[in-house]
């Protein structure tokens, strides 16, 4: 078996690949809100909370060992995050609705939250039966170089996200179609 010689190893990696996947999402969300002008919706923003909150789960798992708590918390974040991206869904579900922003190979966002959702949960299962074959011993290394970049990574896109919501939003709530930043100029909050 791959893993036998440092148990705790292969789970690290995974838990750091997927880290990194979350991040690519985080950053693939905040790049296109840029990029085509499209601020996020209250669903949309909800959504993005859950993935930094699943996010963390598999950070404490790739600082700290493997540990089904943290397992647990990213399968919590997970559930209300698919909560979330699935009333988005359930909204625009009629024939003939549009749905709320560009599509993205042909599903919108909130369509890939729920997939991505889903997909965190199933990982989040099959960890928690993997790291017990592969032994509850967690490495006393620190986390490698590669480990810390992806870390690193994932607290920017976290800053950035949150950044950008206090500028769209203020400190009171996100109008339901946001047009303009409330923060950076005159914008109708309603």
């Amino acid at each position: 078996m791959i893993f036998t010689r440092h148990p705790a190893r292969g789970s690290r990696v995974l838990n750091g690949l997927a880290l990194l996947g979350v991040t690519v999402i985080l950053g693939l969300a905040f790049a296109w809100q840029f990029a085509y002008d499209e601020l996020p919706c209250p669903l949309c923003l909800l959504q993005r909370v859950a993935l930094m909150l699943a996010g963390v789960g598999l950070l404490l798992n790739l600082r700290l060992g493997p540990s089904p708590m943290h397992y647990a918390m990213t399968i919590a974040a997970s559930l209300g995050g698919m909560v979330a991206s699935g009333r988005q869904v359930l909204l625009h579900i009629a024939p003939g609705d549009p749905g709320y922003g560009t599509t993205l190979l042909g599903l919108h966002f909130y369509t890939w939250g729920f997939i991505a959702f889903a997909a965190l949960i199933v990982f989040c299962v099959v960890m928690l039966s993997a790291d017990r074959k592969w032994g509850d011993n967690v490495l006393k290394r620190p986390v490698s170089a590669l480990g810390v970049v992806v870390m690193a990574l994932f607290f920017i896109m976290v800053l950035g996200n949150l950044g950008s919501t206090t500028l769209q939003c203020g400190f009171g709530p996100c109008p339901d179609n946001p047009t303009s930043y409330l923060w950076l100029g005159s914008a109708d909050p309603s």
